[in-house]
């Protein structure tokens, strides 16, 4: 059986695409914007999206999942934005991401946010990831190390349960690991500039509606390096094989 990932402010899936390249299954995907949950349809057939609302996710409505993942809100965080910070009427649903972890007591959690979220609530997320007893780890990548014709820099934290590390003694293992800058600043081989409209994902169709989702979206091939390594830490002998063979 494949490994599984559950996806929380999914939006047009990038995330879950990196996860899906690197072999994971998506089981469920809950996203509120009607647009992007068209996309999504159309993208990930197989996917549960049952539930619309993460206000509405459990352990009852939601399964569980090996990786849980999901870029909360960004724009009471971000330097364009109007500075509430995370406590603010959007970013403030990393609570609801927080209470979602805590019930559904995933492997893995990989969070996304702007790299603001380093000076605007990391200790907030840090501290409420340490309640529920989780540690983490984070790291804020560029698209353009990726290759992709922009800096659009991103905070990830992949988060874990930190007592079943202390009980193996492995506690120290890193599991996110800095990535390779492959090309930067080129794109199908040539080098190109900033796109034209600022702050979107660039590449893709024209046809797709650029400020409803590719404004919120990733460039895969990051979750699909750390999808890589997560794959590669549930290969621990002292993690075993739950995660990768589906034995119990």
């Amino acid at each position: 059986m494949k490994p599984t990932l559950g996806s929380l402010f999914a939006g047009i899936g990038g995330i879950d695409l990196g996860f899906e390249r690197a072999g994971f299954e998506t089981v469920f995907q809950v996203e509120l914007d009607p647009f992007c949950r068209r996309v999504l349809a159309k993208n990930f057939p197989n996917a549960d999206r049952s539930v619309i609302d993460v206000k509405c996710g459990n352990s009852k409505s939601l399964p569980r999942v090996d990786v849980l993942a999901g870029g909360f809100p960004c724009q009471d965080i971000s330097v364009a934005g109007r500075g509430a910070g995370i406590t603010g009427t959007r970013s403030g649903l990393w609570k609801e991401f927080h209470r979602i972890i805590g019930d559904l007591r995933p492997k893995y959690v990989l969070v996304e946010n702007v790299p603001a979220l380093l000076g605007r609530g990391l200790n907030v997320v840090l501290g409420d990831l340490t309640e529920i007893g989780y540690d983490a780890e984070w790291d804020c990548i560029s698209a353009e190390d990726a290759g992709a014709p922009q800096v659009r820099q991103r905070t990830w934290i992949l988060a874990y349960p930190a007592s079943e590390r202390q009980q193996k003694g492995h506690q120290h293992i890193r599991v996110l690991s800095p990535y390779p800058s492959s090309n930067p600043g080129t794109w199908n081989g040539r080098r190109v500039a900033e796109p034209g409209i600022q702050r979107m994902v660039d590449g893709v169709s024209d046809q797709m509606d650029r400020l409803k989702s590719l404004g919120n979206s990733v460039v895969p091939q990051i979750p699909e390096y750390i999808a890589g390594l997560i794959l590669e830490d549930m290969k621990r002998p002292e993690n075993g094989q739950k995660g990768v063979d589906g034995a119990d």
